[in-house]
């Protein structure tokens, strides 16, 4: 295998698909070594049917606003890859949302779902629908039109979707409403993040934040570091920031920021469980301001306009909110003011020339997505399997799954990225642990 070769061909194929092409280079630069010590691979041209979502759904969305006018949206899932079981991934409703994005991904989602243990394959989808400023009743009708088009394409053996950006409890509920509806088919785990009453697992909305500082803490005390007493700055204020802000603050860190797409928000004295619970509030209200925790808590917490979280001086950051937020620019900025580790919680967190400066920085610890955030989709596999035998588990037992689950997780990390010095290349340990699992799993069901 060639990465210049089928980076140019893919270019070519895929023209303007920014994120989803840099998406599979990154995989392809970690994997090129491993590849080509298996020419079995090579004949079976498992590359060039492993980066090809296997198909695509495109569908328009008509939904009627508040005023009685017809609005359209487009509509998308990605089945992506079935190697190791039905397609698991979220949806995302965001205006900036598009068959690239949702390919990459649903490409990523492939991987992180291998790392879990659990038998998911990748998928991704959802909608150029933007929720901000939509009332309850608007975003139900658009839930309602959108599942409309997405039913006879999913199932809990098929295609399980699950929440994302933009998606939450309110969100699912509408979808599995109407799915039900359709269907004539009840709580059967077609969808993953459902609420309490109806099927949901508990700790499901906290997994992606609990799980992504699990992975933290154990990248940390491998390196001989203790989280205790470290400060943290965090990106976002939605669920994953959320639950990342709970489970660093149980884990003696000191949460000292958290922004959104109008500034950021210093917390010198560290997060309080009265700030964490009002980020539920500020998600709930569609205004997407982070303002408003520094309205909420004058002097606690300091508002900056058109400044990221990475301005805030941190030991560890965490990207929790979306794909490439983290530029070389900010990643300078963050070295400059002592941080000297950070782990990607959103899906492709930083940009490729804040991966490269981070990882050309002595001792800097560094982590992808696919491994960080793999919590979430583990704690949704774990809910199907609830599903499945009509049980729920209480939360000690989710947390302590969950829990072993990143462990394992850090494990495949560390014993396909230990490099020869005695370094850990999470980036390259992820993407092999993941890549020879579906590929295996290829290999040994034929060509199809």
């Amino acid at each position: 295998m060639k990465v210049e070769t089928i980076m140019q061909q893919l270019a070519a194929k895929h023209p303007g698909e920014a994120e989803y092409l840099q998406a599979v280079e990154e995989v392809l630069n970690s994997i090129e070594e491993v590849y080509n010590q298996h020419p079995e691979f090579e004949k079976a041209k498992i590359i060039e049917r492993m980066v090809e979502p296997d198909r695509i759904f495109t569908f328009r969305v008509t939904w009627v606003d508040d005023k009685g006018e017809v609005q359209t949206n487009l509509g998308y899932r990605v089945q992506f890859n079935s190697a190791i079981g039905p397609y698991k991934g979220g949806l995302r409703f965001h205006k900036a949302v598009t068959p690239s994005m949702l390919k990459f991904l649903g490409f990523e989602q492939t991987f992180k779902n291998a790392l879990t243990t659990l038998p998911m394959g990748g998928g991704k989808g959802g909608s150029d629908f933007d929720p901000v400023g939509k009332s309850d009743a608007e975003i139900m009708r658009f839930c309602q039109a959108f599942m409309l088009e997405l039913w006879r394409c999913i199932g809990p053996d098929q295609d399980i979707p699950a929440g994302d950006v933009g998606v939450g409890g309110r969100e699912i509920g509408f979808l599995n409403g109407m799915y039900q509806k359709l269907s004539r088919q009840y709580h059967t785990g077609v969808l993953t993040g459902k609420g309490m009453t109806w099927g949901g697992s508990i700790l499901r909305p906290e997994a992606t934040g609990f799980g992504a500082l699990y992975f933290t803490h154990h990248v940390l005390e491998t390196a001989g570091k203790d989280i205790k007493g470290k400060t943290v700055a965090l990106s976002g204020f939605g669920n994953v920031a959320w639950g990342a802000a709970i489970k660093a603050k149980e884990l003696g860190a000191k949460v000292v920021a958290i922004s959104g797409p109008d500034g950021v928000c210093a917390i010198p004295d560290g997060i309080t469980d009265e700030m964490i619970d009002y980020m539920l509030v500020m998600r709930a209200s569609n205004r997407n301001k982070v303002q408003d925790m520094a309205d909420k808590f004058p002097g606690k917490a300091i508002f900056t306009a058109g400044k990221k979280a990475w301005s805030v001086k941190c030991d560890i950051a965490l990207p929790c909110a979306f794909q490439n937020e983290l530029s070389e620019e900010d990643a300078r900025e963050l070295v400059a003011n002592g941080t000297w580790c950070c782990c990607e919680v959103s899906n492709m967190g930083c940009q490729p020339g804040a991966i490269h400066f981070f990882q050309s920085q002595p001792g800097f610890l560094f982590a992808p997505g696919k491994a960080v955030n793999a919590g979430g989709v583990a704690t949704s596999g774990l809910e199907m399997t609830q599903n499945a035998e009509h049980i729920s588990w209480d939360a000690k037992e989710v947390d302590e799954r969950l829990h072993a689950i990143m462990r394992s997780i850090h494990e495949q990390c560390v014993k396909f990225g230990t490099q020869a010095d005695g370094t850990i290349d999470y980036v390259k340990g992820a993407n092999i642990a993941g890549f020879m699992k579906v590929a295996t799993a290829m290999m040994e069901q034929g060509l199809i």
